[in-house]
C-alpha cells in the first residue's frame, strides 16, 4: 500500500509517517517509481508506535522497543527490555508529578502569606490579576 493509504487506515497523516521512517520506525520498500510501499503489517506496526508515543515513550525508545511488537496484534508481547522502559517511564512521571506538587503546595503557601498580609495592610492595592 502507498503512503497515503496507510494514512488513511492508521489515522496518522503522511507526514508523520516520513518521520516515523526517518527515525527509523518504519521501513517501506522503495517501488521503481521512487514511492514508498508498506505491507500490512505497517497499520500495525503504526498503531504500536502511536501507542508508545501516547505513553511518553521517544521515537528512541519505541526504535529500541519495537522488536518487543511481533505478531499481528496492535499489542506489544511482553519482553524484559519493554518492562524495563516502561517502568522507568513510569517513575520519571511520579518524579516530575511530585515536583510539581511541590511547586504547587510553594504557590497556594506564597498566595496564603501574600493575602494575610494584604489583609492586615488596609487601604493597600492588590496588583492587576496576571491571568
Amino acid at each position: 500500500m502507498l503512503i497515503g493509504e496507510l494514512s488513511r487506515r492508521t489515522g496518522v497523516n503522511p507526514h508523520q509517517l516520513r518521520y516515523y521512517e526517518s527515525q527509523g520506525l518504519l521501513e517501506p520498500v522503495r517501488g521503481a517509481n521512487g514511492y514508498r510501499a508498506y505491507g500490512e503489517d505497517a497499520v500495525t506496526t503504526v498503531t504500536q508506535i502511536r501507542r508508545l508515543l501516547a505513553a511518553g515513550l521517544s521515537t528512541e525508545d519505541i526504535a529500541y522497543l519495537l522488536p518487543c511488537a511481533t505478531g499481528e496484534s496492535p499489542d506489544l508481547e511482553p519482553c524484559a527490555e519493554l518492562l524495563d522502559a516502561l517502568r522507568t517511564r513510569l517513575h520519571g512521571l511520579d518524579e516530575r508529578i511530585d515536583a510539581l506538587a511541590r511547586s504547587r503546595q510553594a504557590l497556594h503557601d506564597y498566595l496564603d502569606a501574600t493575602e494575610r498580609q494584604l489583609s492586615r495592610t488596609p487601604g493597600r492595592r492588590r496588583p492587576a490579576s496576571a491571568t
